[in-house]
């Protein structure tokens, strides 16, 4: 239930910040390619298109505490 309320709460402060949004969606391609490297670039545009919006929704706590992590560095 916690990881819940994270995930929406990060979920909101991406959707105020399209800074934050394009930040994290570029974070989470980018660990999507590597574990997918096996894939050509144009199998993995594919992949990206369809699957995105649960990556996204998956991953919005994960790239919001690196975007963090990323600002205080």
């Amino acid at each position: 239930m916690e990881r819940d309320n994270l995930m929406h709460g990060a979920r909101a402060a991406l959707n105020q910040d399209s800074d934050k949004r394009a930040w994290a969606e570029e974070y989470l391609k980018q660990k999507a390619r590597t574990e997918n490297s096996a894939m050509t670039a144009e199998e993995f545009e594919t992949y990206w298109k369809y699957h995105k919006p649960e990556i996204m929704h998956s991953g919005a706590a994960e790239a919001m505490a690196a975007y963090r992590a990323q600002s205080k560095a």
